[in-house]
């Protein structure tokens, strides 16, 4: 991995994302979306990727609940939506993680066994209780 990969791990996808400004700290230096996140403990690649999966919506409101918790950028203490929806238009489309999506739904079940493997199984531990309690009698 060179040198330039490390400082981006994920590549330049977000780049456009993470070097946005977003505003000024106290002590007048430039704050982009990449060091507000990092000024919250967040590691920027990680959460971009993270936005990015999420409906635009759900991204957005993300987005504002960070900024929101960032008490060093006056310009960041009022959250404003239209700089989220701005924020966010700036990350790449990505399909949302199937997971999410099915927990959110409801939708998600579990593999089908079949029922051939379950009579097994509840045969099996019949037997197995049966032995033990006739080893028990006698």
């Amino acid at each position: 991995m060179s040198a330039p990969d490390v400082l981006r791990p994920d590549g330049s996808d977000y780049d456009a994302f993470l070097q946005a400004e977003v505003g000024e700290d106290r002590t007048g230096a430039a704050v982009t979306v990449l060091s507000a996140l990092a000024r919250l403990g967040l590691e920027p690649w990680t959460e971009a990727k993270e936005l990015a999966h999420l409906a635009k919506e759900d991204a957005e409101v993300r987005l504002n609940a960070h900024f929101e918790a960032i008490t060093d950028v006056p310009a960041l203490a009022l959250a404003s939506q239209s700089r989220a929806t701005k924020l966010v238009s700036l990350l790449p489309k990505q399909a949302p993680f199937p997971f999410v999506n099915e927990c959110q739904t409801g939708s998600f079940s579990f593999p089908r066994v079949r029922l051939f493997w379950i009579l097994s199984v509840l045969v099996g531990v019949a037997m197995i209780a049966r032995i033990y309690s006739l080893a028990q009698m006698g």
